[in-house]
């Protein structure tokens, strides 16, 4: 296990979460330094969590004998219950409450379709997002994981070169022509091949540990985020987010047994699921109240913690053990994967 990641993770998902606070209390609409920060960059988080995605999976499954299905099985598995449970609650919020959110619309062809993670616009006609909107990257990591899990088909040599060959065709063929949605014909599906760089880079022990130099490194990452937006999303983000991956990964002593970071690492998954639910119920109250939206944060932020630490304990880890042993045959013995993954 990697603590530096764990911290980055949980970074980056609390990022997220300033992102959409500005989002659902301001409508992106800030009035100072911080805020607009936030809304112009907070999106940022999700750049990093898919190079820590692509590291993650390829370091859990290079010195292992990997079972195409099996592998496919671990992430469905790790990813759908947690996510169909807060879609689930999204959509019974929008059903109660769709008086008082004019730009969110419910339907159930459309609920059917972000469950199977099939993109599709979105009812409330502002873009490829599912019923619950965060779920988007979800789309781009099952993808992935469907690609990565079918490159198995080949030799463990040729695996990474099928890996990347298979997410061009799909980004640039067929997606560009339509063949599959055109949601992804879209670079940031290349950050998968950045962080599975780095894992190589990490494997061949390539990146060598300090302070000063990967210091240097974030703040070069953390100024061309600052000054470049995402028209061109994998060089002017997705690059900058490997070299803060990178950066931490060196700085692995200054973390290792840190059992805060680690708990809140393995939490970020929750936390990227919850927090929109969490927030458009404090924008309510808020509405309702005539509360102080920074306060209202203020109460959202320790809500969206616990809640995500009873939803990492009980749904994500509970009941994905329990579901593993369920479908395992008794007879069959299978290497365990690494629970944590990218939570975007």
């Amino acid at each position: 296990m990697l603590y530096s990641l764990q911290a980055l993770r949980a970074f980056a998902a609390w990022v997220v979460v300033c992102h959409h606070f500005m989002q659902v209390f301001f409508d992106f609409h800030a009035s100072g330094p911080v805020g607009q920060l936030f809304t112009d960059r907070g999106a940022v988080g999700v750049d990093i969590f898919f190079v820590i995605s692509g590291l993650v999976i390829y370091l859990s499954t290079c010195d292992k004998q990997v079972v195409p299905h099996q592998f496919l099985l671990n992430r469905v598995l790790r990813i759908v219950p947690a996510y169909w449970f807060y879609s689930a609650l999204m959509a019974l919020m929008l059903l109660a409450f769709s008086q008082w959110m004019p730009h969110q619309v419910f339907t159930w062809q459309h609920l059917l379709r972000s469950l199977f993670f099939i993109p599709a616009e979105n009812p409330g006609g502002y873009g490829m997002y599912p019923t619950l909107n965060v779920g988007w990257t979800l789309n781009f990591e099952m993808m992935f994981y469907l690609l990565f899990g079918m490159a198995f088909l080949v030799g463990r040599r040729q695996h990474l070169l099928v890996v990347a060959g298979l997410l061009v065709v799909v980004s640039e063929v067929l997606g560009r022509l339509g063949v599959v949605s055109h949601f992804y014909n879209n670079d940031i599906v290349y950050e998968f091949l950045l962080g599975i760089g780095i894992g190589v880079l990490h494997r061949c022990g390539l990146i060598r540990q300090g302070v000063w130099v990967p210091l240097g490194l974030l703040a070069v990452a953390a100024l061309a985020i600052y000054q470049l937006d995402a028209s061109q999303r994998l060089l002017h983000w997705g690059l900058p987010s490997a070299m803060v991956v990178l950066a931490f990964i060196a700085m692995e002593p200054l973390f290792t047994g840190n059992r805060v970071l680690k708990a809140l690492g393995d939490c970020s998954y929750s936390v990227y699921l919850i927090h929109v639910l969490v927030l458009h119920l404090g924008w309510f109250a808020s509405q309702q109240l005539g509360l102080d939206p920074y306060l209202t944060f203020a109460v959202c932020v320790p809500c969206i913690a616990l809640l995500s630490w009873l939803s990492y304990q009980w749904i994500e880890r509970g009941l994905y053990r329990h579901m593993q042993a369920w479908m395992q045959a008794p007879s069959v013995q299978v290497q365990p994967y690494v629970l944590s993954r990218v939570k975007y």
